[in-house]
């Protein structure tokens, strides 16, 4: 019903328009015809645009309910934000969303701020403070033929104030509380400070720095579902007895921390008891970033400028599994210059992982400090078999060899255990310790050209332009998480290179303009990409617009899913280029068919009364060599139609788009064991004993052809001069979501989510106040660490804003998910409660 709905708005919309006579310049009116950058590398009207594109200005982000600009994006038309961490949020759109997104790219003043080794950004770690953006200009969609970098699910591009344009000193004190009433807390304080200075230095040359520090106490994991109930189903052991529980936030009961065991002739799988993650990992939250700017103009039109970033953060950080970082270092130099017809950039990022560790093989090492796994096991064993022999049931024995197992371990909260994890954490190998130790670095410089000006002297009705750009990646191995498989003694080296031609035409005086895109893009290990796009806008009024483009996008491996080389926790994370992974492809067998297999084992054995031989007989056709092969780029068609319209008197604003999408090769991770030995007949066995088999995890492509599609539909309403009411609605809808070949990459994205608002600017004098309620459905989340359904939620943000001494000092006090209703974004975070906070925040700008 909500669909049909969506899709009648817009004739509806249209039928509105003709019968009305748009008079005067109304604020929606200006909003539409803002001024972008990031969709054609053009200045040009918002409402031109040949894409969809969402925009936050100044205004817009004062006047948000949410603490701060990189926050207030979870509320733009089309956007999805996880949170793993309260300091570390994750930006996608449309679909196959993940805690470490590399299809998603994200800029400060169109320079990239990922960390390199991850290949994606850690949230606004190295980027702007509050005091010191200008706008956010947001693609939900392929942005690859622009910008390539991967930008295969969109792009956002972070805006600063130039010292030029905003000069003086402002300071801002951000405080807030969370966690409040949480299972695992205390009400905890959050402080941020910021501070921006802006000079302008006789007539050429401006100076401006910024620096923030945030400090506070994380959200806490804490979902104990268990994610192998049906572990001993054929036993009968299950909910609270099952001994192979895995619990999500809970470290150390995985599956190479399980084993099957043979038992009073039966077969039970038992897990090791682990830790919870807050028993293993400091919530304690800090970020400290500054950046120092110098522009210079040396005539009109023209200027350079050189940037130096840097932050050192401490947070919750998660990919295939959970981090806690400490001490991580990124570091960002940059050079650019821009004319109106020649841009260039070029920067040097660093990071530094410092002390930072891997929280799930923290919690199974330090369980196997006090025993090892063979020892655990064996007491387990022999304890149960004593007890059942003596009378005692099998769930009250079960629970009693389990506490006999644990005894000698060491325990949350003790002195004990604050030393184990001091010791871990400097141990750079995953078998035996949890060290992050990663140093790596890349270097990227760009140039665009516009030759509008010196082709078409006559004509502003077209307009050509090229660029050129080269990357080039630099890991130093640490022999755990990178090693170099050709040169071992020198550091690894990932390179890609690409331009692009864009050109458009406008016709009938400017109603119609056709642009078109071609970029062609080069990996150091893959042949030559095309992304073209192409696109047309139409303006049947003046303030109205038809658009609709279409376009291919290619993106390549990141540096760790082609070079990674982890052990952890007995299985082998392997990159999927051939130069690391020659030879593991060819002789393993899926996780999920032995898992299948032992399981049928398990079962005939248990229920049927069969001997080993006879159940592996009977059950080893379930046995599936890995179908898999090498590392290709993922590579997304995309076509996309939209409608942006002023309608009833300037006073409705409307913007729709509906899209779809086809992905080949995504890009995923599958499980794989290697028996060893090369005699077929004994491979079944080898397959059921973990000793005789290598674990690997793989990265590889998805055979499915995966296709989703999906509409967004923005409105706002002016009641009056001083109030605004709207809101956005975003439908995603994975077409095939029986994935044909299983593999982990997830959809991992709500079909439904709206947004609705009020706001007003100044509702009495300087006194402005916005509500926002947002609600999202259940949806399937799917990843390595955890899989399952991620419930419903709804939240309800407030703030009120005043302005005082002339508007030198701005008052706002707010709250998100003010009812503190705690919800999980996605399975394995943490529990997301309410944030109320106060902004202070005094401007000295002239």
């Amino acid at each position: 019903m909500r669909t049909i709905l969506i899709f009648l708005l817009l004739p509806l919309s249209l039928k509105s328009f003709a019968q009305e006579n748009l008079t005067g310049d109304t604020l929606a009116v200006k909003e539409l015809k803002e001024l972008v950058i990031t969709a054609t590398r053009q200045e040009e009207s918002i409402f031109q645009s040949p894409v969809s594109i969402e925009k936050l200005n100044l205004q817009q982000i004062k006047n948000s309910a949410q603490p701060g600009f990189f926050d207030a994006i979870q509320n733009l038309k089309g956007i999805q934000v996880i949170t793993p961490s309260l300091g570390f949020k994750v930006i996608n759109a449309r679909g196959f969303a993940h805690t470490t997104n590399v299809r998603f790219v994200q800029l400060v003043d169109g320079i990239d701020n990922q960390a390199p080794h991850v290949g994606a950004p850690i949230g606004n770690s190295l980027g702007p403070g509050d005091l010191d953006i200008l706008a956010v200009e947001v693609i939900p969609g392929s942005s690859s033929a622009m910008y390539g970098m991967n930008a295969i699910n969109g792009i956002a591009n972070f805006i600063t104030k130039n010292p030029f344009d905003f000069q003086g000193v402002s300071f801002q004190q951000k405080t807030g509380i969370n966690n409040v009433n949480s299972p695992d807390s205390q009400n905890t304080i959050l402080s941020e400070t910021n501070l921006r200075i802006a000079e302008v230095i006789g007539s050429k040359f401006a100076l401006k720095i910024n620096g923030t520090f945030l400090k506070g106490t994380d959200w806490f994991a804490n979902n104990q579902t268990d994610l192998f109930s049906g572990a001993n189903l054929s036993t009968g052991l299950i909910g609270e007895s099952n001994p192979g529980k895995d619990l999500v936030n809970v470290y150390g009961d995985e599956s190479s921390n399980r084993r099957t065991l043979t038992l009073g002739g039966k077969q039970y799988v038992v897990s090791r008891t682990g830790y919870a993650e807050k028993d293993v990992a400091d919530y304690d939250l800090q970020n400290l970033k500054a950046d120092v700017s110098l522009y210079f103009r040396p005539k009109a039109l023209q200027e350079f400028s050189y940037t130096f970033r840097t932050a050192n953060q401490e947070n919750i950080y998660q990919r295939t599994n959970r981090f806690r970082f400490e001490n991580y270092k990124t570091q960002q130099h940059a050079l650019s210059f821009q004319s109106p017809s020649i841009r260039f950039k070029g920067y040097y990022t660093r990071e530094n992982t410092g002390d930072s560790y891997n929280i799930r093989s923290m919690a199974e090492n330090i369980d196997r400090s006090s025993k090892s796994d063979n020892t655990w096991f064996g007491d387990f064993s022999r304890q149960f078999n004593a007890l059942t022999n003596s009378g005692i049931q099998v769930d009250e024995a079960m629970q009693l060899s389990r506490a006999f197992a644990d005894s000698g371990r060491i325990l949350p909260d003790t002195p004990e255990m604050e030393a184990k994890i001091e010791e871990l954490r400097t141990i750079n190998n995953w078998d035996i310790g949890a060290a992050l130790r990663v140093k790596a670095a890349l270097v990227h410089s760009e140039f665009q050209h516009d030759l509008s000006s010196v082709l078409f002297k006559k004509s502003d009705s077209f307009t050509l332009m090229y660029g050129l750009d080269f990357r080039q990646y630099l890991i130093v191995p640490d022999g755990n998480y990178f090693i170099n498989p050709t040169e071992p003694e020198k550091n690894l080296g990932y390179w890609k290179t690409g331009g692009f031609v864009q050109g458009s035409k406008s016709l009938l005086s400017d109603r119609i303009k056709i642009s078109g895109v071609l970029r062609l893009e080069k990996n150091q290990y893959f042949p030559i990409k095309a992304n073209p796009r192409i696109a047309l806008v139409y303006s049947p009024g003046p303030n109205q617009t038809i658009r609709f483009s279409a376009q291919n996008g290619y993106r390549f491996p990141s540096i760790f899913e082609a070079f990674s080389n982890i052990n952890s926790g007995g299985r082998k994370r392997i990159g999927g280029l051939p130069v690391m992974s020659d030879g593991i492809f060819e002789n393993s067998y899926t996780q999920a068919s032995i898992t299948q297999f032992q399981r049928a084992v398990q079962s005939a054995i248990n229920t049927n009364g069969s001997s080993l031989e006879e159940a592996i007989s009977q059950n080893q056709d379930l046995l599936a060599k890995n179908p898999y092969t090498y590392l290709e780029p993922e590579e997304v068609t995309s076509l996309e139609a939209g409608y942006r319209a002023v309608l009833v008197q300037g006073k409705l604003s409307l913007d729709f788009d509906v899209y779809f999408n086809q992905y080949r090769n995504l890009i995923a991770q599958i499980d794989v064991n290697v028996p060893k030995t090369s005699v077929a007949d004994r491979i079944p066995y080898y397959l059921l004993d973990r000793s005789a088999q290598d674990y690997y995890r793989l990265w590889t492509n998805s055979k499915t052809i995966s296709k989703n599609w999906g509409s967004t539909l923005g409105l706002s309403y002016e009641l009056s001069s001083k109030i605004k009411v709207g809101g956005n609605f975003t439908y995603a809808n994975l077409s095939n979501p029986s994935r044909s070949d299983g593999l982990e990459d997830g959809f991992n994205t709500p079909e439904w989510v709206y947004n609705l608002f009020i706001s007003s600017p100044a509702i009495y004098k300087t006194l402005g106040f916005s509500v926002n309620f947002r609600q999202q459905d259940e949806f399937l989340w799917q990843s390595a660490l955890a899989t399952g359904m991620v419930d419903q939620y709804s939240t309800l943000d407030v703030q009120a804003n005043a302005s005082f001494l002339k508007g030198f000092l701005n008052l706002k006090i707010g709250a998100t998910n003010a009812l503190n209703d705690y919800y999980y974004s996605f399975i394995g975070g943490p529990a997301i409660g309410g944030f109320y906070y106060s902004t202070l925040t005094l401007d000295l700008g002239r």
